[in-house]
């Protein structure tokens, strides 16, 4: 190959690897609160280069196998209702940030939502119902604000695999409604099963992959324990030829946390901020780079920042920690 043609194909090269790392969705998780917010709560997300958001209004069932969602009510926080998310929605716009509309559900005493389960037909009915006002209240909301991305579900796995025609029947009930972009949150080991994501534009993943057994596993640690988890990620895009999407992504900033990340167990307390950081580099490393990969949200950002995470906090936020000057220097790729 001559000189000037090397040169040709390597800048080429070059200029392709610059457009894997750009224009990807760098996102926070907003978490919901009791107040409205402010520009004030607005500027740090836009100082860590954040250029989405996922609001999270929420809805709340008693136990797994109860089938009706109870929502938008005075006693919930303001954040978690449909007035709070459109307020937060329009003050994040003022500073052009995205949005991501992710409506979830809670589960009394934070009981996995991946278990949620009828034990009979009109049982099932009753939660379909409830499940789909829910939902299109929040559609509707998306539509109204031309919300970019919506999020059908966050971690539903037992709800899907019992009941895929109705899933399947609302997702175009959405898209008759809403004329934006759909995914749907599935947990880190659901989403090799979900059935619907020909029917989606991301495949949204809940990206708390194992990395390492180790109380501080090191980068290049992190790095081999996510090959397994990436050739995963990267068969399922290529099976559905979907770009993936981390609906949410991070870890704790606590001992052993690459081990089980998805633990928000609080009898886990040794604060180990380096754990994270290795983590999150290693994440960021392996997935960012690839052109198949849309971006992510961390899990998780706190609107008070000045009084979120920092030093002594073991919990999943990056806010006023190490985690957070490597999550502002990724998203500063814009």
């Amino acid at each position: 190959m001559k000189p000037f043609k090397v040169i040709i194909f390597l800048s080429i090269l070059s200029i392709q690897s610059c457009r894997a790392q750009t224009n990807k969705i760098n996102g926070v998780s907003f978490v919901a609160s009791r107040e409205a917010v402010n520009e004030s709560h607005v500027t740090p997300v836009v100082k860590v280069n954040a250029n989405y958001a996922a609001i999270m209004p929420f809805g709340f069932i008693k136990d797994l196998e109860h089938p009706e969602i109870v929502f938008n009510t005075d006693r919930q926080w303001f954040g978690e209702t449909k007035t709070g998310a459109q307020q937060y929605i329009e003050e994040l716009r003022k500073k052009h940030i995205k949005i991501m509309l992710k409506p979830q559900i809670w589960v009394w005493r934070g009981q996995f939502t991946g278990f949620i389960e009828m034990q009979n037909e009109a049982d099932w009915k009753t939660l379909e119902d409830s499940y789909s006002k829910f939902i299109l209240e929040y559609v509707k909301l998306a539509q109204d604000l031309k919300v970019d991305i919506f999020c059908i579900g966050t971690e539903l796995e037992k709800f899907i695999e019992n009941r895929p025609a109705y899933w399947f029947s609302l997702i175009e009930e959405i898209k008759i409604r809403y004329k934006g972009k759909l995914t749907y949150a599935a947990n880190w080991d659901e989403f090799k099963r979900t059935p619907f994501w020909d029917k989606l534009n991301f495949i949204g993943v809940d990206a708390y992959f194992p990395v390492s057994d180790s109380k501080t596993p090191t980068v290049d640690a992190c790095l081999e324990g996510l090959k397994v988890h990436k050739a995963i990620v990267y068969n399922i895009s290529k099976k559905h030829n979907k770009p993936i999407l981390f609906t949410e992504f991070g870890y704790r900033s606590v001992d052993y946390s690459g081990k089980e990340p998805w633990k928000s167990d609080r009898s886990m307390n040794q604060v180990n901020l380096e754990v994270q950081a290795n983590t999150t580099q290693a994440l960021f490393e392996t997935f960012w780079k690839e052109d198949w990969f849309a971006g992510g949200f961390i899990w998780k950002w706190y609107h008070n920042h000045d009084n979120a995470g920092g030093e002594n906090n073991s919990r999943f936020t990056p806010q006023n920690k190490p985690a957070e000057a490597l999550i502002r220097k990724q998203y500063s790729f814009k």
